[in-house]
């Protein structure tokens, strides 16, 4: 009788026991932005002209990390990552295809034609539903799961619903809010909803917001996946015209439609917070903002709805390089805030490396959950950097079997591996043998990534590119190749419709190096439609460097017309020269007057950008 007694309290002790841990468990709201740049809130002091003050509140109560980054350069890849805690290489969604009809599960290579010369991979198309979930095993725990906003994994049968989640609105499958009004009512993808004129983020937040007040007395994971920033670029005429008063002509950002998208995503974040306050919910809530990739930092080629700002450049992520699409900084270093008072200092901010492939096993930590036998990550419980007590990865990897566009610097097919400081990147068969291209930065050093260290410390990357081989091979990664039916078309311009003057030009394993015969040698080009304000950027070297000049001249060329700004080359290793032309009308004829100097310069590319379509030489 007495060891029955025991047993019984045992087990009542133990249901108790149960019962209070299931009680500790934090709910979980997590906010993740579309194609929002790491320089696109006031959170790490790179904005003037984005106002965020909703993430700046969420940046006070928790933890700012300043070393967070999403699996890939675009959306889709970093979306499965944090549902599965798999590397995209792994997993074989690896580009923002998962809206397209063809129901594509296994990876390979694509095929390619004579006139392509990198074989790239193939992505799969939907997210499997054998795959472990993130949603599915908060739900198996009691949780109620709610998704809000951009899905772009799949359509039914591959839905949030058939991947954990209780609710989905607007269940759409769709890469954004395009198409009929974009962000605003009537909209293509929800049909029947709302009323005409009503913003697509405002309404998500509500619902949202409905979800809180339904779960408000049970666990919940509230998944947002904002619509914004992502293109077409259109905002609240409103918020419009107060960013179009506080743009600054010549800034870096300054693109005043995208300001106000900005500010819509800043609104609904705050709309959220309140709601946990109201609710009394806040104190035992984990919130997650983060983004999918980095900023689209290219003229806007699509819809706005406010085309005199068309032309300027849509973001900036300065002080990183490149953007959205990247292999390079700009297109995988992402802001990331994790708050959660009861466990998380306020305004705390950590160097600790982070990826989303991350999420997974640190919310799982987080909730006192383990993962199903068998269960593995690429990612790692973040909650020793959570919790101040130390920095749980060491290196970190991204996959990128994509590329194509001249006018994105580093999207080539390429994958890269981060160490400490250190960051090493491998474009595939990028070099004219077929061979792989190695470019190797110190981060800590060179943010801005523009001094390749590769040469001069052969050994670290070396060392550095048997960690990548290793990677490939453990998530069996689809591998680009140079196409052995590739023929190479001949190339009668070398300098591709440049052409000196006053110097000598050679065109040499990617890198056109000018040698100066006169007193003011330059390379000459047709502008082509280019119109108005046009910026010049150009990436080069010189020992000796100097003074130079961007000159343009009307169609007909007239000497006398001639305009110019002036730049300044220093000596010694690569830079980026960034030159802002305030022309009127067509460009004509653009001048690139290099430093008098028989010390040859070296070029790696040039880009011009302004009304009409970019042009870029990739040498």
């Amino acid at each position: 009788m007495t060891k029955l007694i025991a047993l019984l309290f045992l087990a009542a002790f133990g249901a108790c026991h149960s019962v209070s841990a299931a009680e500790t468990r934090p709910n979980i709201v997590f906010i993740l932005a579309d194609d929002l740049g790491w320089s696109d809130t006031s959170i790490f002091g790179t904005t003037k002209f984005y106002q965020t003050p909703n993430i700046q509140r969420l940046a006070q109560r928790g933890m700012l990390f300043r070393n967070a980054y999403s699996a890939s350069p675009l959306c889709s890849p970093t979306r499965a990552s944090i549902l599965t805690g798999l590397a995209p290489a792994r997993i074989g969604i690896t580009e923002p295809n998962c809206h397209l009809a063809a129901v594509v599960l296994e990876k390979g290579l694509a095929k390619g034609g004579p006139n392509q010369r990198v074989l790239v991979a193939a992505g799969v198309t939907r997210l499997k539903t054998d795959y472990r979930t993130l949603p599915e095993a908060l739900r198996e725990a009691g949780y109620a799961t709610g998704h809000f906003g951009k899905w772009h994994l799949g359509a039914e049968p591959y839905s949030p619903l058939q991947h954990g989640f209780d609710v989905d609105v607007p269940h759409t499958p769709g890469p954004g809010p395009g198409g009929g009004n974009g962000y605003f009512a009537p909209w293509q993808f929800w049909k029947g909803e709302g009323k005409p004129g009503d913003h697509i983020e405002e309404r998500m937040a509500e619902e949202a917001m409905k979800f809180l007040h339904a779960n408000k007395d049970r666990p919940f994971f509230l998944n947002y996946w904002a619509f914004s920033v992502h293109s077409p670029w259109m905002a609240k005429p409103s918020l419009v015209a107060d960013a179009a008063r506080r743009m600054e002509p010549g800034a870096a950002q300054r693109h005043p439609v995208y300001a106000a998208m900005v500010q819509s995503l800043d609104d609904a974040v705050g709309r959220l917070l309140d709601t946990l306050d109201e609710l009394k919910l806040a104190d035992r809530t984990l919130v997650v903002f983060t983004s999918d990739n980095g900023g689209w930092h290219n003229v806007a080629k699509e819809a706005t709805n406010n085309p005199a700002f068309a032309g300027i450049p849509v973001t900036s992520n300065a002080p990183l390089r490149s953007g959205k699409a990247s292999n390079y900084e700009g297109g995988t270093r992402v802001p990331l805030v994790v708050a959660w008072p009861q466990k998380i200092a306020a305004a705390a901010k950590s160097d600790a490396l982070f990826q989303s492939t991350d999420f997974f096993p640190t919310l799982l930590d987080a909730c006192g959950l383990k993962p199903q036998a068998g269960q593995r990550f690429d990612g790692v419980s973040q909650m020793p950097a959570l919790l101040g007590t130390g920095a749980p990865r060491e290196v970190m990897f991204s996959h990128f079997p994509h590329g194509g566009r001249a006018d994105i610097e580093g999207f080539l097919p390429g994958t890269w591996v981060r160490r400490g400081d250190w960051k090493l990147i491998r474009f595939h068969a990028a070099n004219d043998d077929g061979s792989d291209r190695l470019e190797l930065y110190n981060l800590a050093a060179d943010l801005g990534e523009t001094k390749n260290l590769a040469a001069e410390k052969q050994e670290l990357a070396a060392e550095l590119n048997t960690l990548i081989a290793g990677f490939l091979k453990d998530t069996d990664a689809v591998v680009p190749k140079l196409n052995p039916a590739y023929k190479a078309a001949t190339v009668a311009d070398p300098l591709d419709a440049w052409k000196p003057r006053g110097c000598e030009a050679a065109v040499a394993k990617g890198v056109l190096t000018v040698t100066g015969k006169s007193d003011a040698p330059f390379l000459g080009v047709g502008a082509g439609k280019l119109a108005g304000r046009t910026i010049v950027k150009f990436r080069a070297r010189s020992t000796a460097g100097g003074g130079g000049k961007v000159e343009w001249l009307p169609t007909p060329p007239d000497p006398g017309k001639a305009k110019s700004v002036a730049f300044q080359l220093s000596g010694g290793d690569w830079q980026e020269v960034t030159v802002e032309l305030p022309a009127e009308g067509p460009l004509g004829i653009v001048r690139l007057y290099l430093p008098a100097s028989a010390q040859p310069v070296e070029i790696d590319w040039i880009e011009l950008k302004g009304a009409g379509a970019p042009k870029r030489w990739d040498f």
